[in-house]
């Protein structure tokens, strides 16, 4: 953060929004939101076996055997090379010249497109290095929750970044049938500074988190899913078992605090009965939250590789049977279970379904923000903009096309082969080549495919998904553009880990109170002054 912080603040610049609040943050009607938008126009190559709901994406049960070519023409056509920079949580593939996959998808795009891929663990620090030296690639996808984390983060996007409403604007976007057929929720969170500023990549789970478990080790041992708070704590006791190296949990703090009911909006924003807002730090429910987290902690219940570092591998705990419960996003899913399928037999990855530690109704952490954004660099051109935003166009095309498959599994026979039911299995080289390079640039209308490796997969994960989101927590903030202030973005992430230092035993709970009196002083007051003027500002 200390880097975030310096790098952004070097460029020197006037807050995003015009001249009202310049150092104070700034808010984006849901109106002026509305006014720079691309008017969507939908595309389906394929009726789904299961309409998506808002953010729960469409399911189909096998893999087609027919696909469309949805782009006819290379997007291609300057020989300029493009270079682009986007994150990848996995070892760092070859780099152009040296990799099939590449070669395949360029010929292809009639551009050679030359990727810098970053690791995802510390991809922030080099977007806040990019950011401060002004040395932004041609194309760059950053992470939602990284973005997050910057101040004045508009102030890059004014100066380094270009304007696309004058191409993507209403039905300007029409020359791009593929981004024109993303949700208009993802876009909503693609202004800056009143300007439509990047390509968004659309969520394909509306749940920033999900608490797993192993299910097959469970049923082996005759324990069941948690239903409460109580029987979550009792499932920790009658899980771990040092002496076979086992422990019940990793890190579940996330998840213990939507059980708890703190809310989640805008990092944890809620209405207070009879006005204003309140910040979940300063709710009974985050301190019981607290409490029962450091509880688990306290009596053993958590991998002491977790305890031991914030950057354990908490999958490979898991995978290996070490770690019975683990705390991540709904991307996970698959992947495990496909992966871990091929080495353990039997191996059954599921979510624990939600409840509430308090009585009533859960409450579930849901929305429809975006994953990753694209952004384009600044004073290109027209020309070459529009080239950029074709490029992008045929990165986004959806599944059903035969874009899609490449951009996703490479060429058949080198990166992948097809199983009985024809969906692609992955080879060695396609694991070796492959980083999602162009699949984060462009954004897709999310899918959820059965395929052989996960054949339950698609049931599962809706079943689950419309179970848990008719919970969601509602957002008064839906519809507006918020950009913190640069005071409050500095203060999130000191002041979680003061709390982490609480939750781990390093502190005690008595030290909340002045933990929370900390984070007000220090940016919590000013965020919470400028969330509700947003909200007044737009009647709400």
């Amino acid at each position: 953060m200390a880097v975030g912080s310096a790098a952004v603040l070097s460029l020197g610049l006037d807050a995003g929004c015009g001249a009202r609040r310049r150092s104070h943050g700034a808010a984006t009607s849901a109106e002026e939101v509305a006014a720079v938008l691309p008017r969507r126009q939908p595309l389906t190559l394929l009726k789904p076996d299961f309409a998506g709901d808002g953010p729960i994406p469409d399911g189909y049960l096998g893999y087609p055997s027919h696909l469309v070519r949805a782009i006819q023409e290379k997007p291609g056509r300057s020989a300029q090379p493009i270079k682009t920079m986007t994150a990848n949580w996995g070892p760092t593939p070859p780099g152009p010249g040296r990799n099939s996959f590449l070669d395949a998808v360029n010929a292809r795009l009639g551009v050679p497109v030359e990727p810098s891929v970053q690791d995802g663990n510390t991809f922030a620090a080099k977007l806040s290095a990019v950011l401060g030296a002004r040395d932004v690639p041609d194309l760059l996808s950053a992470p939602t929750w990284e973005i997050d984390k910057i101040p004045r983060f508009s102030q890059a996007v004014k100066a380094l970044f270009a304007d696309l409403g004058e191409y993507l604007q209403g039905d300007a976007v029409k020359a791009y049938p593929m981004l024109a057929s993303l949700p208009t929720a993802a876009w909503e969170n693609s202004v800056w500074g009143g300007r439509l500023a990047a390509i968004p990549y659309p969520t394909d789970g509306p749940f920033p988190w999900a608490l797993f478990y192993r299910k097959d080790l469970c049923d082996r041992a005759g324990v069941e899913a948690p239903k409460n708070i109580d029987e979550l704590y009792q499932f920790g006791k009658r899980m771990t078992d040092p002496q076979r190296g086992v422990w019940a949990f990793g890190n579940v703090f996330q998840m213990v605090q939507m059980f708890f009911k703190c809310s989640n909006t805008k990092g944890g924003w809620r209405k207070k009965v009879g006005g204003g807002l309140e910040f979940k730090y300063e709710t009974s429910g985050y301190r019981d939250a607290l409490d029962f987290t450091a509880r688990l902690y306290r009596d053993g219940f958590v991998h002491p590789d977790v305890i031991a570092s914030n950057g354990t591998d908490s999958s490979q705990l898991f995978n290996a049977g070490k770690m019975i419960v683990w705390q991540d996003g709904m991307g996970v899913w698959r992947r495990t279970q496909s992966e871990q399928s091929q080495i353990t037999p039997g191996f059954n990855i599921q979510p624990v379904p939600v409840f509430s530690a308090v009585g009533g109704d859960p409450l579930t952490w849901a929305g429809d923000a975006p994953i990753f954004y694209t952004f384009i660099k600044k004073d290109l051109g027209p020309e070459r903009t529009r080239e950029l935003l074709r490029v992008l166009d045929w990165c986004a095309a959806p599944f059903g096309s035969q874009e899609h498959e490449l951009n996703l599994y490479g060429v058949e026979g080198q990166h992948f082969t097809r199983a009985a039911d024809g969906s692609p299995v992955a080879t060695h080289l396609g694991r070796t080549e492959l980083a999602d390079q162009y699949r984060l640039l462009g954004g897709r209308v999310p899918s959820l495919v059965g395929t052989a490796d996960v054949p339950h997969f698609v049931t599962d994960q809706l079943s689950y998904a419309r179970a848990t989101y008719r919970y969601r927590e509602e957002d008064p903030f839906r519809g507006i553009k918020l950009e913190f202030p640069p005071n409050y973005s500095r203060v999130l992430v000191p002041t979680e880990d003061k709390l982490n230092d609480i939750v781990r035993g390093r502190r005690p709970l008595g030290d909340l109170a002045q933990i929370v009196n900390e984070w007000r002083a220090s940016g919590g007051d000013e965020g919470r002054a400028f969330f509700e003027k947003a909200l007044a500002d737009n009647g709400r």
